[in-house]
């Protein structure tokens, strides 16, 4: 069973899944600071599956997955011209899954909300 928020990054500039991507989730309290909740890294498919327990709802507001693609960047010699992408969304339905996709390429991202 995968936790109830989950993300994939897919470097669309390169044609495969961006590993080794750390990913910062948030959720935002109510006084409006947003509170580190867990950290993950994509795994070689590009992919969070393990953020938060497994089975276990999450709590509804405002939350933000900060997506550090610098190191990515980097790490194939490119130097980035976004060094972080937060994206921040809304979890309305406790009961329900949230995946986060992110489709990354060196100058543009996008994001939508995935199954």
């Amino acid at each position: 069973m995968k936790s109830p928020i989950t993300t994939h990054v897919l470097d669309t500039a390169n044609g495969f899944p961006a590993e080794g991507i750390t990913v910062i989730l948030e959720h935002q309290t109510d006084d409006g600071v947003f509170r580190e909740l867990t950290r993950g890294v994509t795994d070689d498919d590009g992919r969070i599956t393990d953020w938060l327990p497994a089975g276990e709802p999450a709590a509804r507001g405002v939350y933000r997955a900060t997506f550090e693609v610098g190191e990515y960047y980097e790490s194939y010699g490119e130097e980035p011209f976004y060094s972080s992408i937060p994206i921040v969304f809304h979890l309305h339905d406790p009961e329900s899954h949230y995946h986060v996709p992110l489709l990354l390429s060196p100058y543009g991202y996008t994001t939508y909300r995935g199954s």
